[in-house]
């Protein structure tokens, strides 16, 4: 690493310091392989469940931020909750974050990794006095509480220990940061506007537990320093944390990233986004038979809009974006509108590029894809006919596995022996045909129309019943060309012996 004047040079990804020194942090100014860098966002979740909506935005709003102002992106597992946090949700995140392909730049980092480097910061505020160890008792803690309760009062630590120099043997003590008693914590939030709290609303916050590990709020101010963050874009509901982070940043005289809190997603009822809303995770929205542009398009405009612009590819997320063009207001996920940019990326992307999610829908479902016509061409005739990628896996069964038997209801309507010459005709000129395009298809079929002197839906409707199961099917001609020649033969056939073994019925 060199540096010149107020530019810093990284020779290596920042991740190769560990810790980044002083004159880094008072610039906040990097040039990678020659390229100006100012922004340096993260995406911080805790491993304890799967990658969830609300999260999701964050780290797009945060990727986004980031690649707009030629920036860096981080990803870091806060995973200190050792008791909730496991494996299974660290994978759940990156999955998560592939499959959207929010590519991180550096990271992941885990705070697990990181105990050592937190100890010496820890140690570092103790011996300059701007934290103390505190013997307070769970129980007597409690009893502050509920008197201060009592008397109309926040209920907040009272700092018994703040300057207590006798220490009592046999407890092992919790560490406390030493917050200012006075004055205000004023910030500037780059979606929220000016924000003032006063420090007597603030209390002493543990920093380090008695066996030693260390807090989120200390751990969060440590890694941003350390990974130099220069903007910090999470939910708003870290409102009430800011102010106390603020204050440890101050203590340990590095300089302030700035900060931007992000509005909740509400459910179409207004209340706060949950399972009984339906999918929460991203995953399940994959699962669920969506794009991952269809999600990425919805959620950049749940809380942020350009002009009247509703569909953006990730390039035009990117050239559109600013953290200060966020609203400030809570936003409503409707599923219907999620619908609506789903079916669209799925008519409107390349059908092989929407046919690659498709295969591990097909996958799923047990169908091999190579029973039947490419998924590309699959997706060209289905994605006007459906809303998910799910939706089309089950319609589309009847491509690449034989139906077991005829729809009850579609087969007393289509399959009569008024249908069988015309399905006769049908099948003998297909059986001759050179080729299998929709056009010849077609042709055929209204050739035959003409020959016997009946309209197409005399035809149209009995066949497809033959072909699909159902009286239900993409037209005529594309269904044929799905099926296949040989499936289209068999089925027919199967189709004129029904209608034959059930003749004296009619």
């Amino acid at each position: 690493m060199i540096h010149s004047g107020e530019i810093i040079v990284l020779r290596e990804p920042i991740s190769q310091f560990g810790r980044v020194s002083e004159h880094l942090l008072k610039f906040r100014l990097f040039c990678i392989d020659g390229v100006a860098v100012t922004v340096r966002t993260r995406f911080a979740p805790s491993p304890t469940g799967f990658l969830h909506v609300g999260g999701a935005r964050t780290a797009l709003f945060s990727y986004l931020e980031a690649r707009a102002n030629n920036g860096v992106f981080i990803l870091r597992i806060e995973d200190t909750d050792l008791e909730r946090s496991n494996p299974e949700s660290v994978q759940a995140i990156l999955d998560g974050m592939n499959w959207l392909g929010l590519e991180f730049d550096e990271g992941p980092f885990y705070q697990t990794q990181r105990f050592p480097r937190y100890a010496e910061v820890t140690q570092q505020l103790l011996s300059q006095g701007k934290a103390y160890y505190c013997y307070c008792s769970k129980e007597r803690l409690a009893n502050v509480r509920v008197e201060q309760m009592k008397q109309g009062l926040k209920p907040r630590y009272d700092g018994f220990c703040r300057d207590r120099i006798d220490i009592p043997a046999g407890i092992q003590p919790v560490v406390r940061f030493r917050n200012p008693l006075s004055g205000d914590v004023v910030f500037n939030d780059r979606v929220r506007g000016a924000i003032s709290i006063s420090n007597e609303e603030l209390d002493d916050l543990v920093i380090a537990r008695p066996d030693g590990s260390p807090t989120y709020n200390f751990t969060v101010v440590v890694d941003d320093i350390d990974m130099a963050v220069s903007l910090v874009i999470r939910g708003d509901d870290h409102i009430n944390n800011t102010p106390r982070q603020i204050n440890i940043y101050r203590a340990l005289g590095a300089d302030l990233p700035k900060f931007a809190h992000v509005p909740m997603i509400l459910g179409d009822d207004g209340a706060r986004l949950s399972k009984r809303h339906g999918a929460v995770g991203v995953m399940q929205y994959r699962d669920d038979g969506y794009l991952p542009q269809a999600l990425l398009n919805y959620l950049v405009r749940l809380g942020w809009s350009h002009g009247d612009q509703e569909v953006f590819s990730l390039e035009d997320m990117i050239a559109c974006f600013s953290i200060d063009d966020v609203n400030r207001k809570a936003s409503a996920f409707n599923t219907e509108k999620l619908d609506w940019l789903n079916q669209h990326y799925m008519r409107t992307l390349p059908p092989d590029v929407v046919a690659g999610h498709l295969l591990w829908h097909f996958t799923r479902a047990g169908l091999d894809p190579g029973q039947g016509p490419a998924l590309s061409d699959l997706v060209a005739v289905q994605a006007d006919r459906v809303k998910t990628l799910h939706e089309m896996t089950e319609v589309s069964r009847i491509y690449y596995t034989d139906f077991e038997e005829f729809d009850a209801g579609a087969a007393k309507k289509h399959l009569r022996p008024v249908a069988e010459p015309a399905l006769r005709t049908i099948r003998e000129r297909l059986a001759g045909l050179q080729g299998w395009k929709t056009e010849q298809l077609d042709e055929i079929i209204h050739a035959v129309a003409v020959e016997l002197g009946v309209n197409m839906g005399k035809i149209a409707q009995p066949l497809r019943v033959a072909l699909a199961g159902t009286g239900v099917s993409p037209s005529i001609d594309k269904t044929l060309w799905l099926v296949g020649r040989e499936r289209s033969l068999r089925r027919i056939e199967r189709a004129l012996e029904y209608i034959v073994a059930r003749a004296p019925e009619a």
